[in-house]
């Protein structure tokens, strides 16, 4: 029986299960997550299930629910499930997160989008208030244009952090499945705004390492960058290219980045200060390079590459600047890509292992998604290839 004292303590479970009986797992993970809370009634639970027969996904889902009896509950379809200290992809699994959040507000979300005579518009987005501290979103691609949601929410006055993921089917194509509250939700997104005396900060591990100086745009139109700290952009490039270290020129082989500065007013720019994408393409006649993101003259920006090790430094690097400011951490929610896992490191078990270690925590369980979302200085973005989180405080609020 629960003590008063317990009553006031922020607590976090996970459990992961898997196996053809997708109810039986759902009903496994979700006991095991409960079993840190000791009895106590979860404010919040989030589940994530991989399998490919969907009534099955929806009676896990049901199954979860009925189990937790929490206040809020929160889940989707995906590809790969992330729950006690393991990943695993592509088989039928159910991971589970449970949290006690004492002094906590959820506010359930639903969001579609609808129809209007002035055109398209998102509906169902909560009033905004004065505590809320983030927003959790999962999104089904198909059906939510969650690019330009994201993007338009940093036009607010005061930008609501947003965290989450993108929900696929079982192999990371479509027939995503979202779930609220006991209710499977056909189409937009769903999440849950949290406020009140809550203790969040949300990491996002872009996973790549940078080579060569940060330059300034000197020269671009939209996309595509011309000139670079005043040379021809693709010259600089290979300028940069044929200084760099062997094993970075091969990392430049199998992929190129650049990473934009969201805050030009920084001395300094660190990890977490710039926006990664894609390079993806050249004009060797105009002698420029094309990137996946619009960008402005004057911009102050650095090529990156992203491997396993480069992924590996940044999630290191990222908790130790964490672990400095000593806040007591209880739990964490991980969206990580589909293009992680064993596609980048030697196990699927990666992600999770590296926050758990990270962290010193336990209580940790998300899913693979189809693309993540989360900030960047100040500002949220949908991001490929991160590990995007949501880390818990501890303790009384």
């Amino acid at each position: 029986m629960s003590s008063p004292a317990d009553l006031l303590t922020s607590r976090f479970g996970d459990g992961l299960a898997s196996g053809p009986d997708l109810v039986a797992a759902a009903e496994t993970a979700v006991r095991q997550a409960l079993v840190p809370l000791h009895g106590q009634r979860p404010d919040l639970l989030c589940m994530f299930i991989c399998g490919d027969d969907a009534a099955s996904v929806e009676s896990a889902a049901a199954r979860a629910t009925e189990v937790a009896e929490a206040r809020t509950t929160l889940g989707c379809r995906a590809g790969g499930v992330i729950g006690a200290g393991q990943g695993l992809e592509g088989v039928p699994a159910v991971s589970a997160f449970a949290a006690c959040l004492p002094g906590i507000r959820c506010t359930p979300l639903h969001l579609e989008l609808a129809h209007t005579p002035d055109g398209p518009t998102v509906v169902g987005m909560p009033d905004r208030r004065d505590d809320d501290a983030v927003a959790v979103l999962l999104a089904d691609p198909a059906t939510f244009p969650v690019s330009e949601f994201v993007q338009r929410s940093n036009t607010d006055e005061a930008v609501l952090p947003l965290i989450g993921g993108v929900a696929s089917g079982p192999h990371g194509g479509g027939h995503a499945r979202l779930f609220l509250d006991g209710d499977s939700v056909p189409a937009g997104a769903v999440g849950v705004v949290l406020g009140g005396s809550v203790a969040v900060r949300t990491v996002v591990s872009q996973g790549c390492r940078p080579i060569g100086p940060p330059m300034i745009v000197t020269r671009a139109e939209r996309n595509v960058l011309l000139e670079l700290a005043g040379m021809p952009a693709l010259a600089k490039l290979e300028q940069i290219v044929s200084e760099i270290a062997a094993e970075d020129r091969q990392a430049v082989s199998r992929g190129l980045h650049i990473g934009i500065a969201m805050d030009e007013y920084i001395e300094e720019h660190q990890r977490g200060d710039f926006l990664i994408r894609g390079v993806i393409g050249a004009d060797q006649q105009r002698g420029a390079i094309a990137i996946g993101d619009l960008v402005d003259v004057g911009r102050t920006v650095r090529f990156q590459v992203r491997d396993a090790s480069a992924a590996d430094e940044d999630l290191n690097e990222l908790f130790g600047r964490f672990r400095s400011d000593g806040a007591p951490v209880g739990g964490a929610l991980l969206f990580s890509c589909n293009g992680r896992g064993r596609a980048m490191f030697p196990s699927a078990d990666h992600d999770v292992l590296a926050v758990r270690t990270g962290l010193d925590i336990t209580g940790v369980a998300g899913f693979f998604a189809a693309g993540e979302i989360g900030p960047v200085a100040g500002r949220n973005h949908v991001h490929g290839f991160t590990a995007s989180i949501l880390v818990f405080g501890a303790g009384v609020p």
